[in-house]
Order: C-alpha cells, then sequence, then structure tokens
C-alpha cells in the first residue's frame, strides 16, 4: 500500500501538467450532462403538459353534458361537445395546417429547409401520416352532432397532428441542405439567390422572367415544387412594378389643329372634278363663230 501511495505520488509530481486538461475534460462531461438532463427535463415537462392539455379538454366535453337524476344511461349517438370546445380544435388544426402550408408555398422556405417537404424523411412522414388522421377525424362544423367518443378520437389526432409538427420542423430545421452534395448545395444557393432577383419589385420584368427561368433550372432534380407552389411564385414574378419604379411615359403628341373655313371663304370643290374653264379673248379670235 506505502508503495503504491509512493508511485502515486511520484507520477503525480512528475505529471502534475496533466491535472489541467484533465479538469477540463470533466468540466466540459459535466456540462454536457447538465445540458442532456435539461432537455430529458423538458421533453418530460412538455410531454405531462400535452396530456394535462388533453386530459382537461376531454373532462370539459364530458361535463357538458347535461346531467341526470337517477342511473346514468350512456347515449352514445348523443352530442355532448360544446361548440366552443370544437371551435377550440378547428382553430389549433387550422393553425398546424397554416405553418405547414407557409413551407409548401413559400419556395424561399422550401430552399431553406428541403427537408420539409421531403416526404422520404421518417420525421415528415409520420407528420404526414398524422395529418391525414385528423384530417378524416374532423367534424364538418362546430354544431355537428357528434358523441363523445368522436370528440376525444380528433383531441389525441390533433394532439398528436401538433406534436408531430414540431418534431418535423425542429428536424428540417437542424438538417438545413447536409442531406444534399457539395455540388447540390451550390445549386441550391444559386436558386437562393436567383429568387431574391425574381421577386425584387425594383427589377425589369424581363429580369424577373429571366431569374424565375434559371431558378427552375436549379431546383430540377432537387426539390420538387407543388403546382400551388409555382402559381405563388408565378404570380409574384409576374406583378407589376410600383409607381416609383415605372419608367416615365412619353407624352402624348399634340392632336393636329384642323381650321374650319369660315363663312366669307368660298369653299374649294373636294370631288375630284376640275371646274370648266372660261374662255379667254385670244380663244374668240381663233375659233372664230
Amino acid at each position: 500500500m506505502d508503495e503504491f501511495i509512493r508511485g502515486f505520488w511520484d507520477f503525480a509530481g512528475n505529471y502534475w501538467w496533466l491535472a489541467f486538461p484533465i479538469l477540463g475534460m470533466a468540466g466540459g462531461a459535466a456540462k454536457a450532462w447538465e445540458r442532456s438532463a435539461k432537455r430529458r427535463h423538458e421533453r418530460r415537462i412538455e410531454t405531462l403538459r400535452l396530456k394535462a392539455e388533453i386530459k382537461t379538454a376531454q373532462l370539459e366535453a364530458r361535463n357538458g353534458r347535461a346531467k341526470r337524476i337517477g342511473p346514468a344511461v350512456v347515449d352514445t349517438q348523443a352530442s355532448v361537445a360544446p361548440n366552443t370546445l370544437l371551435e377550440r380544435l378547428f382553430s389549433e388544426h387550422d393553425e398546424i395546417t397554416a405553418r405547414w402550408l407557409d413551407y409548401e408555398l413559400d419556395v424561399a422556405k422550401l430552399i431553406a429547409f428541403p427537408a420539409m417537404s421531403d416526404g422520404r424523411q421518417p420525421l415528415v412522414a409520420a407528420f404526414l401520416r398524422a395529418k391525414k388522421t385528423a384530417d378524416a377525424l374532423r367534424p364538418s362544423s362546430a354544431d355537428s352532432t357528434v358523441t363523445e367518443r368522436q370528440v376525444s378520437e380528433y383531441l389525441d389526432a390533433v394532439g398528436a397532428y401538433a406534436v408531430a409538427f414540431e418534431i418535423a420542423e425542429k428536424d428540417a430545421r437542424r438538417l438545413r441542405d447536409s442531406t444534399f452534395t457539395d455540388p447540390e448545395r451550390k445549386r441550391l444557393d444559386r436558386a437562393q439567390q436567383l429568387l431574391k432577383v425574381a421577386v425584387d419589385e425594383s427589377a425589369t420584368q424581363a429580369e424577373r422572367n429571366v431569374a424565375y427561368r434559371r431558378v427552375r433550372d436549379e431546383l430540377e432534380g432537387l426539390i420538387l415544387l407543388s403546382d400551388e407552389a409555382v402559381q405563388v411564385l408565378e404570380k409574384q414574378v409576374a406583378r407589376e412594378l410600383p409607381e416609383h419604379a415605372r419608367p416615365a411615359a412619353a407624352p402624348a403628341p399634340e392632336p393636329e389643329r384642323i381650321v374650319l373655313p369660315s363663312a366669307t371663304q368660298r369653299p374649294v370643290p373636294r370631288t375630284g372634278t376640275e371646274a370648266p374653264a372660261q374662255p379667254s379673248a385670244n380663244d374668240d379670235r381663233e375659233n372664230p363663230q
């Protein structure tokens, strides 16, 4: 034991400088563990919050039923969802869809975060499945006659839809264009720069048209633009220039003034036949009667 302690101190005396990198590594590992624990805690809190919201909404739906006296009778066809609950769910459903369409219709966002429109990404595919489920379970209106089970299923579907979108969006913003090769990333950068010209109000219509065609060429085979996204982009490219950017129009020539003859002037015949000439005195002498 004494030899071990003596050897340890000999080692520490000769290699004391190793204490600094070891302490740095230990501090980095401690910070990484702390950040990981914080993320786990935040995810757990978010999960508990979502479950609490869903449970609260379910209780609100159940409490909306009229209280009965006597044995409880479950009517599976009765309307048990208040209009306000369905309206809140509709609002949340529409908000998530609008945030998703913001990526689908904005070509600049599609270029910046291409993974968000790539159905091959597992998280995006999960989001699209959740969207399909929520759309299928959505009642036609807030006044529809729905059962408690239908409201509960739609509530769960909207909650899953919201969570799936958040996860897919965060992953797409993390990935950005990392799934593309270097030449493909250069094409995306060129498309992003050309897109600024294509929608620039200070550029001429010819410049915007050329930039738009080049954007489509750069994105060919990289990002598939939906028909709706193309229509939105074409409207932006084809919009008129603002008043201050339009070239000044040339002044219109003044109309030629027409002078009408006065009443004392004898009008000149315009029929194309000349009036017969009056015979002169010489003609009388040359042609005696």
